[in-house]
């Protein structure tokens, strides 16, 4: 499908299927899908080690401590020597999203994609929403828990996401004046959603499909 650069931002409850129905997107708009690969990509362009990003993904909790000294964060022979902290992370993490979008059409999940990419008008900004109990349901298939451990721990990641996002943007996580975009998984189911999201952006950037 011939089609013009759009960039697809998906944020999304814990088990709602939203990173199921991103890779959806980016399958069928020929977009590249940036969800854990981003960390990746931004730990290539900052020369940080790959785990620090990985261990503060969508997570505002600051370090403890800034480190003033020559540490060895970095790949080959390279050293950081200013003040490190979270916000320095963030940074380079906002320049990958950036070189991203700039070099075609993406999908991103999370990550403040929508913010850092706020002043584009080949954007789209979705978030997905399920019922609590097909969530809990399926975060305890996925990871082996309990009905009780695994709302435990959608309530604990989804706290550590919306404080994330509302720091960084000054906006709400989950609130609709925050998206173009809202809707509950649970209703169509997550295939269908996928579908149905599909067709709105088709609308929303008058892409003609062949299929």
């Amino acid at each position: 499908m011939q089609q013009r650069k759009i960039i697809i931002n998906i944020g999304r409850q814990i088990g709602s299927g939203g990173r199921v129905i991103a890779k959806m997107l980016a399958e069928e708009f020929g977009a590249t899908f940036y969800d854990k690969e981003l960390l990746n990509l931004a730990a290539k362009e900052s020369g940080f080690c790959e785990k620090f990003f990985e261990q503060n993904d969508e997570r505002k909790g600051f370090f403890r401590s800034l480190f003033h000294t020559h540490i060895p964060l970095l790949g080959d022979n390279n050293f950081y020597t200013n003040d490190f902290s979270q916000e320095s992370l963030y940074r380079f993490q906002c320049e990958a999203i950036l070189k991203a979008a700039d070099a075609g059409s993406c999908v991103f999940v999370g990550r403040t994609a929508d913010y850092v990419l706020r002043d584009r008008k080949d954007i789209i900004n979705i978030f997905i929403t399920a019922n609590i109990d097909e969530r809990i349901a399926r975060v305890a298939e996925r990871h082996q828990f309990d009905t009780d451990k695994a709302r435990k721990y959608i309530l604990d990641g989804e706290n550590q996401r919306a404080s994330y996002y509302n720091y960084y943007t000054g906006k709400r996580w989950g609130s609709s004046e925050s998206y173009d975009l809202c809707i509950n998984s649970s209703l169509l189911g997550i295939e269908e959603t996928g579908h149905e999201i599909a067709s709105i952006i088709k609308k929303r950037f008058d892409i003609q499909s062949e299929r």
